[in-house]
């Protein structure tokens, strides 16, 4: 290719009127860990959704699976692939997902955040609310991935809010993506629902979270223990809930939330997940 049409290539693909370009905001319902190396509608549905958004330069993850005190990220070139389950198949074990960190992206992010010291972290890695989804998303293991961790202290008006701190970041090509289960009661599971179908409760909750999502009405999401009694069957411990309000602080008043993968299984476990653009 020459030089000029290398030129017209390139110009073709800035954006237009002197605007950026913002990547959008994932929520995804992960549910259980097989999910990372079984082929079904729920793998297909984040496959999909990776090809129907731009290739980001880095995903950052919120995951349900790092609950600390006190705010951390992920900040080494190589992240290890944590195996945080038991009682699963040896292959699943055996998955490694050999993304690359960032670094410099990771001081960046925490640079952004005043509302609390962000640790550089170089314990953690990717565990399994992250790499379940990602590797279905982005298989060559090319793309860095982060994982900014979750403060078991804070409630949810705090993480939304912390959620707009890192809102820069969708400009610069970063998908940030919160994985977790709006509804996730694992102790009322139903093995005889566990491919499909939901306890009445579990339906209402979710039916809930939905409308709230998409009538913009972040606060009532925000004081979900204000929402009823399915809510708080819905929701026993809140880190599986949390995601959301990253996905939530996000999104901007012309910005729109769509829905997919929307299904319960188990009985108490929604896969419901939400794309905000």
């Amino acid at each position: 290719m020459n030089t000029l049409n290398q030129f017209k290539n390139f110009t073709a693909n800035l954006p237009k009127n002197g605007e950026s370009d913002i990547m959008p905001a994932l929520f995804m319902g992960h549910g259980s860990p097989m999910n990372g190396i079984e082929v079904n509608e729920f793998s297909a549905g984040w496959a999909n959704m990776a090809k129907s958004v731009p290739l980001p330069t880095a995903v950052l993850v919120v995951s349900a699976h790092w609950f600390t005190r006190g705010t951390k990220i992920t900040a080494m070139d190589f992240p290890a692939t944590i195996h945080d389950f038991g009682g699963f198949p040896q292959a699943l074990f055996e998955v490694q997902y050999p993304a690359p960190g960032n670094p410099a992206l990771a001081k960046e992010t925490a640079s952004l955040i005043t509302a609390t010291a962000v640790e550089l972290n170089h314990d953690w890695g990717l565990d399994h609310g992250a790499w379940t989804v990602i590797r279905h998303m982005y298989p060559n293991a090319d793309i860095p991935v982060l994982q900014l961790s979750i403060d078991y202290t804070k409630g949810a008006q705090y993480h939304y809010n912390l959620a707009k701190e890192i809102a820069a970041l969708r400009k610069k090509g970063v998908l940030i993506l919160g994985s977790g289960n709006m509804v996730h009661n694992l102790r009322m599971v139903s093995w005889e629902m566990i491919n499909g179908g939901g306890y009445d409760w579990a339906m209402e909750a979710n039916d809930k979270f939905k409308t709230a999502i998409l009538n913009k009405d972040h606060q009532a999401l925000i004081n979900f223990e204000q929402m009823g009694s399915e809510v708080r069957l819905a929701i026993p411990t809140p880190e599986h809930y949390l995601p959301l309000m990253y996905t939530l602080g996000l999104q901007s008043d012309k910005e729109q939330a769509l829905l997919f993968n929307d299904k319960a299984v188990g009985g108490s476990l929604t896969m419901t997940s939400v794309k905000v653009a």
